[in-house]
């Protein structure tokens, strides 16, 4: 640690059980150690999982040790460590979910995830980070634009760009809500040439996936038998679904899914259901565990967005002191896209 010089961050502590627990502290300002570079964090979004973990339910237990929240942040390369060789101050980089997945399948050394304690986190003015747990940012974004990407961003882009079959020009996909991965999902399809079926239990939400450039929108609590009826929409055929409902909207994603096509399974927001395998099975479609993704995938979506002029559906940007109020409108039902929190120098 740097004698003297201080920075602010939001802590959890040890057994945390509730966001109102979350407390502004002063501590000592990193230096980065050889081999990491020191990224002064201009912005950070939040996810679901920051709030199972605030509220000490994240895999079912409250964190053992005090540490700072959020896996995503986006930020300015400010010092380098010794050895670093790809970075250099001024850099614009964000952090990868998983600190040591850097390319390839899904592995058991994946590495500490970002924003978990004893892992670090970004909700703080500075954070040390392994050159490697690192990528750039896209050049066509401001900071809190490139934020929303490191978690729901790359967990889209892992659900639908690739796998065994990566999304097709003139495939349909099926949304679950209008949260921060189904909204940078439509995003990343519209882009790819796909067509989309988006759903939400509110009109209002899925007057405004239209505009975004949903082709076809279902309103699920209108609608019970909404796996069915989004097949219908599509003319019978969904080729990827975006799962981010968890056991219970399981079932009804696996009576959507069309012939040959795949389910990827992201969401925990409701454990409780029932979902029977078989139409799996006779349609030969697979149902796909995504969990985030790696640094090359991280890679590749920040290159996509900037060929394309991507823009992630930014719903509302706090400011750093008011980190409360952003998990407490997170997790409302006025959510639509990704919530950020702004921390610029």
């Amino acid at each position: 640690m740097s004698g003297g010089r201080r920075m602010r961050a939001w802590q959890l502590p040890a057994g945390c059980t509730s966001v109102e627990q979350l407390e502004l502290v002063e501590l000592p300002r990193p230096d980065p150690a050889p081999g990491e570079v020191l990224v002064r964090v201009h912005a950070t979004s939040l996810n679901y999982r920051d709030q199972a973990i605030a509220q000490g339910r994240y895999f079912g237990a409250a964190i053992k040790v005090a540490g700072t929240p959020l896996s995503d942040g986006a930020g300015v390369v400010e010092a380098v460590g010794a050895g670093v060789k790809a970075l250099a101050p001024a850099d614009r980089v964000a952090g990868t979910f998983f600190q040591a997945w850097l390319e390839g399948p899904p592995a058991p050394a994946k590495g500490e995830a970002l924003g978990c304690p004893p892992a670090k986190g970004m909700l703080a003015d500075y954070v040390a980070l392994p050159e490697t747990g690192v990528v750039k940012l896209a050049g066509s974004l401001t900071f809190e634009e490139a934020a929303t990407l490191p978690c729901a961003g790359v967990t889209a882009w892992n659900a639908l760009m690739t796998g065994v079959r990566p999304l097709e020009r003139g495939q349909w996909v099926l949304l679950v809500g209008t949260g921060g991965v189904s909204l940078l999902a439509l995003r990343i399809a519209k882009t790819a040439g796909a067509r989309v079926v988006a759903t939400s239990s509110s009109d209002a939400k899925l007057a405004r996936a239209r505009k975004l450039g949903a082709d076809a929108t279902l309103n699920y609590k209108s609608e019970p038998q909404w796996g069915a009826k989004a097949a219908e929409l599509a003319g019978g055929t969904i080729h990827h679904v975006v799962e981010v409902g968890g056991l219970g909207t399981l079932a009804q994603s696996i009576q959507a899914v069309g012939f040959g096509g795949e389910i990827a399974l992201i969401g925990v927001l409701s454990m409780q259901g029932d979902a029977n395998p078989m139409p799996l099975m006779i349609k030969g479609a697979s149902l796909r565990g995504i969990f985030v993704g790696s640094a090359a995938m991280a890679r590749d979506l920040n290159a996509f967005v900037d060929a394309h002029q991507l823009k992630p559906v930014v719903d509302r940007v706090f400011a750093f002191a008011d980190a409360k109020a952003a998990y407490a409108y997170q997790s409302s039902g006025e959510l639509f896209g990704k919530v950020v929190i702004a921390n610029p120098p």
